[in-house]
């Protein structure tokens, strides 16, 4: 059976390097795929304002018809609101800034400092400000306002969740982000591409070339949970014998007539409080007491939003009954390893979350106790994760093939730190995949952006200052928009630019490939989703596609045509 796959995958492999003739010059080239999955920004977020690359255009903010995607009210969508309600504490009006805009059109008349426009956070939250969590992994719903918190110029989070993205998306019309967020106007705020760190170094004179792929959306609908398992399976998850009992271990979530499981500040759900986000898509048939889903919902005991792992590290406390049984469904993972191709997942705190004393990146001591004081005060000595270590964003650690005790965990699970040693050495695997810690992966809420992007620089110096810079392909991608605004609809049935499904693909988010290989800096306007960088690695060595998703997407390999 494995050799049959095998021969399929080459098979496959072969007929794609036929229909492109740069296929041998490109992917062939590459002895090694670094893929580093950053955390919650959109496209014109974030790289909104990127220039020109070598006379190519980059579909950004100047290219964005802000007239319709203006934000609208819900049950008026004819009606743009005239400002942008802002509820984090270093944007609201009368203070701390000035009231410039009185709105009328929503139920509830408010003031703001905001039209109905994107604007730039960087004029109003700068990085150098105090607004970044005090002490290290606190959290506040709406902000740390400037001088209560630490440098960094962190804002609020705001919600990224799988129903409320649809609803955001509004079919195309990219006009309900407002409406959908518990953020509400922060929604459309965007980061001065130029000032970013990795915007800089790339400009300079010894940086490599880069493409950007300015047509690439996140595959899943919703949060950081279902994107990774799609990076990894093209596939979302079932929770195995969920309970549709409506009592206390049922997380089904409930669904309004209008796609919405909850209220926000500009929507407010027909179902009030018997509406329900939780951590499964909603029941096809609830029990009797529950609201009947509505058609066209996705229904049944699939895990859309955070789930914890079965496994250790979870998060300390979490009861059997709320994490997700072990998965046994075949990840890109096991694919490499039947084709014994080197891989590994490297995880900033993974050493200290999952107790490996002594190994790179320990630092809680011998115990009886964590050391570390960044450990959550929760852990129980050796589990010592970070305050900033998010448990879901460790999808191998939910199947049952990397179980604690199997080789396979050993063998493929490390620390980033790992990851830096192999680059420094140039033992780098065939396939690496990065994931940083929470407080250098540039997730709002907890981190700050330029923070992340700094990390970014030096991993990207890491590898291509290494022995293995020559031949490494850098994939820098965003597992989803964090609820962030983008004027570019995903693919959809309504204009097909690519494969989608039930699940997605969602809203845009930044991608950039980086080599010392590529003899320019370009960009890339084929439509992918994060599924295009499992093509690309399946047709770098000859293997079979997960999913039907991935077998129909483009490969990110376009990105590599001159």
């Amino acid at each position: 059976m494995l050799l049959k796959e095998s021969l399929r995958g080459l098979v496959a492999f072969a007929v794609s390097c036929v229909a492109s003739s740069a296929c041998a010059d490109s992917i062939r080239s590459y002895d090694h795929i670094v893929v580093i999955y950053q955390e919650n920004h959109s496209f014109d977020n974030l790289y909104g304002l990127w220039d020109a690359v070598n006379g190519k255009r980059v579909n950004g903010l100047s290219f964005a018809d802000f007239w319709h995607t203006r934000q609208v009210r819900f049950d008026n969508q004819a009606t743009p609101y005239s400002c942008l309600l802002q509820n984090d504490v270093n944007l609201t009006s009368p203070t701390p800034l000035a009231t410039t805009c009185t709105d009328a059109t929503a139920a509830t008349a408010f003031v703001s400092a905001f039209a109905n426009a994107p604007f730039k956070i960087d004029s109003y939250i700068a990085s150098t400000d105090t607004t970044c969590p005090n002490p290290y992994g606190a959290s506040a719903a709406n902000g740390f306002l400037k001088g209560a918190g630490l440098p960094g110029g962190c804002t609020r989070d705001l919600v990224h969740r799988f129903y409320n993205e649809q609803f955001q998306i509004n079919g195309g019309k990219q006009n309900r982000y407002v409406t959908g967020s518990d953020a509400a106007g922060l929604a459309m705020g965007y980061y001065d591409t130029k000032a970013l760190p990795l915007y800089k170094y790339l400009q300079g004179r010894r940086a490599p070339n880069y493409v950007i792929a300015d047509n690439f959306f996140q595959a899943a609908f919703g949060g950081s949970f279902l994107n990774h398992q799609w990076l990894i399976a093209a596939a979302t998850p079932v929770f195995a014998g969920a309970a549709n009992d409506g009592g206390s271990t049922d997380f089904h979530s409930v669904v309004d007539v209008n796609g919405m499981p909850t209220s926000t500040p500009l929507y407010a759900s027909p179902l009030g409080a018997a509406a329900k986000d939780a951590q499964l898509s909603a029941s096809c048939h609830p029990p009797v007491g529950r609201p009947a889903t509505p058609a066209g919902v996705v229904c049944g005991d699939y895990a859309i939003n955070t789930n914890q792992p079965f496994y250790q590290p979870y998060a300390p406390g979490t009861a059997d009954a709320r994490r997700l049984p072990p998965l046994t469904n075949t990840t890109i993972g096991d694919r490499l390893s039947a084709r014994r191709v080197d891989w590994a997942w490297y995880a900033g705190g993974w050493s200290n979350a999952n107790g490996d004393k002594n190994a790179l990146g320990w630092t809680n001591g011998a115990g009886p106790s964590c050391a570390d004081p960044h450990a959550m005060p929760t852990a129980t000595f050796p589990n010592c994760p970070d305050k900033l270590f998010q448990f879901h964003h460790h999808p191998f650690n939910y199947f049952a093939a990397y179980a604690p005790g199997k080789a396979a965990r050993a063998d493929h699970l490390r620390d980033e730190a790992q990851f830096f040693d192999a680059a420094r050495r140039g033992r780098l695997p065939a396939v690496s995949f990065v994931k940083p810690l929470g407080a250098e992966n540039e997730h709002p809420g907890y981190t700050s952006e330029t923070g992340g992007s700094n990390h970014l620089v030096d991993l990207v110096k890491a590898i291509v200052e290494g022995p293995n810079g020559h031949d490494t392909l850098i994939i820098i991608t965003y597992d989803e928009f964090g609820g962030a605004w983008d004027h570019v609809p995903p693919p959809s049935a309504a204009n097909r630019i690519g494969p989608y499904d039930v699940w997605g693909p969602g809203t845009r988010v930044p991608t950039i490939l980086i080599s010392k290989k590529l003899q320019r800096s370009n960009v890339d306007h084929v439509a992918h989703d994060t599924t295009s960088i499992l093509k690309l690695i399946e047709e770098r060595f000859g293997l079979a596609p997960l999913a039907t998703r991935d077998a129909r997407v483009q490969s990110l390999e376009s990105a590599l045509r001159d």
